[in-house]
């Protein structure tokens, strides 16, 4: 049991602020990050040791979140109150965050993870392809999908307003 309370000293405010990055509500992470921590300790096991535990715990951080967010939006929960970011972000990034969240909860799973890598954490394409385990070329093109499902996405709300 004391390796759980280490784990969860040294990594749950890293896991905390990544699922608040990604899901908006501090309720929501919370929850989130204990879930995280509970997936963790079942499947620490299976840790093989081939990349560093954070990168494994931020591999479930992103994978839990996705799930989250595509369940809320399955039973029509997706809503204002989940896409709202916490106060202390700016209104255009606020607008860009909620859109994100969005199109994260629609998008296939390797996309949205590309897309996290590298919209949300600036990650470099080869950054993004040693995580997921796939070719640069392949980042880019998921990359390149999210893009145009983020652009035809702006064009019909931008329609719908009109």
């Amino acid at each position: 049991m004391k390796e759980v309370a280490d784990l969860f000293r040294q990594h749950g405010p890293r896991v905390y602020r990544r699922a608040l990055k990604l899901l908006g509500h501090p309720a929501d992470a919370e929850e989130a990050t204990q879930d995280i921590f509970l997936k963790a300790m079942k499947g620490l096991a299976r840790f093989q040791g081939k990349s560093q535990l954070t990168t494994w715990l931020y591999e479930i951080t992103t994978h839990h979140c996705l799930n989250h967010l595509r369940d809320l939006r399955r039973r029509g929960e997706l809503h204002e109150a989940h896409l709202s970011p916490p106060a202390e972000d700016a209104a255009p990034r606020a607008f860009d965050l909620a859109l994100l969240r969005r199109l994260l909860a629609r998008a296939d799973e390797r996309e949205a993870q590309a897309a996290i890598y590298v919209f949300v954490d600036g990650m470099s394409h080869d950054e993004a392809a040693a995580l997921l385990q796939v070719s640069r070329r392949t980042v880019g093109n998921l990359v390149e999908r999210f893009a145009a499902a983020a652009r035809a996405a702006a064009s019909e709300s931008e329609g719908g307003r009109r």
